[in-house]
C-alpha cells in the first residue's frame, strides 16, 4: 500500500505565536499597543470610537493604556488590535496615504456596508466585522 507524504520544501512555516498566553500578551502588548495608538492617529478617531475598536474598553482602562501603553493585554484585545494592524497595513498598499488614512471613515457602497462606514461596520459587528474588513482588504490587494 502507497502512503501518501507531503513533498519536501526548504520552506518552514514560522512557528505560531499563542497569543492566549500571559507571557506573550506581556511580551507583545507594550508593541501592540504602540501600534494601535498610531493606526488611531492616522485614522484620526475619536478615543470613543478606538474603545469600542477595543471591544467597548472602560474609559479609565483606555486612557491609562494611552498614557502608558507598556503593559500586557488580553488576548482579546490583541485579536483586535492584530486584524486593525492587518488593515491598515492592507489600506496601505491599496491606496495612498490620504485615502489610506480616510478609508475606513468614508461611506461605501460595498454590500457589506451598505453605505455606512466600515468604522460604523466595525464596531457594530465587533470582531466578525474587523476579520471580514480584513478579509475584504487582503482579497482586494491579491487581485480578487
Amino acid at each position: 500500500m502507497t502512503v501518501l507524504t507531503y513533498p519536501e520544501s526548504r520552506y518552514a512555516p514560522p512557528e505560531l505565536i499563542d497569543i492566549t498566553s500571559p507571557e506573550e500578551c506581556k511580551r507583545l502588548g507594550p508593541s501592540a499597543l504602540k501600534a494601535f495608538f498610531n493606526i488611531v492617529k492616522c485614522w484620526h478617531l475619536r478615543d470613543e470610537d478606538a474603545m469600542r475598536l477595543l471591544g467597548g474598553m472602560a474609559s479609565s482602562t483606555y486612557y491609562g493604556i494611552k498614557k502608558t501603553p507598556r503593559r500586557a493585554v488580553d488576548p482579546d484585545t490583541m485579536l483586535r488590535i492584530s486584524y486593525l494592524v492587518g488593515i491598515f497595513k492592507a489600506l496601505n498598499i491599496l491606496h495612498g496615504k490620504a485615502l489610506a488614512d480616510q478609508w475606513i471613515t468614508l461611506p461605501n457602497n460595498n454590500p457589506i456596508f451598505r453605505g455606512g462606514t466600515p468604522l460604523e461596520y466595525m464596531i457594530r459587528g465587533g470582531i466578525p466585522a474587523i476579520q471580514l474588513v480584513r478579509r475584504l482588504l487582503d482579497a482586494r490587494r491579491g487581485g480578487i
